[in-house]
């Protein structure tokens, strides 16, 4: 049994059954035992592997996308370059490699990190050090001034909570203790209101609904109405809202217990991009997408970088090439799985990657 654990147990014990939303910011986020507090999550020694890491081509294009929204900005001298869970640093190293090729872009930035983990930091420190990063812990201290923010997989590890429909009403899904082995369990509580707009719903059923990931969706578009710019948001999900529990667990590349051993892996839900979108526009943004991050890339040439790695590469590279390409636009893995949703300024035109604009904000 982890420290954290037990810790957890002990609250319950104390206090009685937490939400499910509360049980992942204490796996995720404990000061002392949480996830992202110690040890290398990302990579082939962690527990996952992101887009980053599958290929360069990734953050080249981000970075592209960067210097073009920046251009469309009406080059601002000064430019605050966000990274909301930068990992190790991958993604930003590729993007500000990228950027080289736009010199004015490249010495606009100011960049900032939002990231809590001290192991983390001290990789993206190593990685980024000649871009003078700053970090935060999070995004209501980065200062004011035209923004560009990049969220690659950050949303799916935000709190959410479950409900479950059971006899004809919607229960708050919560963590409690088995009552003769003391082992953590999931249960549900009295029935309380939610309007789930899914109408009616078979037993058993679970909607899952994430208020943290709505109002940094609302914050992030408040700050661009205010002072300009755009948000670039990739994350694993699903379009409109439904049933289904995706509350999952990820350590050494393989599923893990959600309630075993917490501290230990990582703890992730599909995102509602839907949701995202109602809370942006409603801060006055403009939004783009959601399109499938296979659409996204190829809209940003991802297929023309490939060709053009292949140029100078050894059998054995071009063949890691057509694997990374295939596994970040294929159409039986992150090509569709993953989407990609932009948030914009309302002067702003359209936005690269995205065939046109999607709704303007809420009148």
């Amino acid at each position: 049994m982890t420290a954290l654990a037990e810790e957890i147990r002990g609250r319950i014990r104390r206090d009685g059954p937490i939400s499910v939303a509360a049980y992942m910011e204490l796996c995720l986020h404990h000061p002392e035992h949480g996830y992202y507090r110690h040890g290398r999550p990302i990579g082939a020694g962690g527990d996952f592997i992101t887009a980053p890491e599958v290929s360069q081509m990734f953050g080249e294009l981000i970075g592209l996308w960067c210097a073009a929204v920046w251009q469309a900005m009406g080059q601002p001298r000064r430019v605050c370059l966000v990274e909301l869970g930068p990992g190790n640093g991958t993604l930003l190293a590729d993007a500000l490699r990228a950027a080289d090729v736009a010199p004015s872009f490249r010495d606009s930035i100011d960049l900032h990190l939002v990231e809590s983990g001290k192991s983390l930091r001290a990789e993206q420190a190593a990685l980024l050090a000649d871009a003078q990063p700053t970090w935060h812990q999070g995004f209501e201290t980065v200062p004011p001034g035209p923004v560009l923010i990049v969220a690659n997989e950050f949303f799916d590890a935000l709190p959410i909570q479950q409900y479950e429909r059971i006899d004809g009403s919607w229960q708050e899904r919560v963590v409690t203790l088995a009552p003769s082995s003391q082992a953590l369990r999931f249960a549900a509580t009295d029935s309380v209101p939610v309007e789930t707009g899914l109408g009616c719903a078979p037993s058993g059923a679970i909607v899952e609904r994430a208020p943290a990931r709505e109002a940094l969706a609302a914050a992030l578009a408040t700050r661009i109405v205010a002072n300009g710019g755009a948000a670039l948001i990739i994350d694993y999900g699903h379009e409109q809202p439904g049933f289904g529990d995706t509350l999952q667990a990820l350590r050494q590349h393989r599923r893990h217990g959600v309630l075993d051993e917490p501290g230990t892996a990582d703890l992730t839900a599909h995102v509602d991009f839907s949701s995202l979108e109602v809370a942006a526009r409603r801060a006055g943004a403009v939004v783009f997408g959601p399109v499938l991050q296979g659409n996204f890339l190829r809209a940003m040439g991802i297929k023309e970088r490939a060709t053009r790695l292949r140029q100078n590469a050894s059998a054995e590279q071009a063949v890691e090439i057509d694997s990374a390409l295939r596994r970040l636009t294929g159409a039986h893995g992150m090509g569709t799985l993953f989407k990609a949703i932009a948030f914009a300024h309302p002067a702003l035109g359209a936005l690269p990657g995205f065939e046109q604009r999607a709704r303007a904000a809420n009148p």
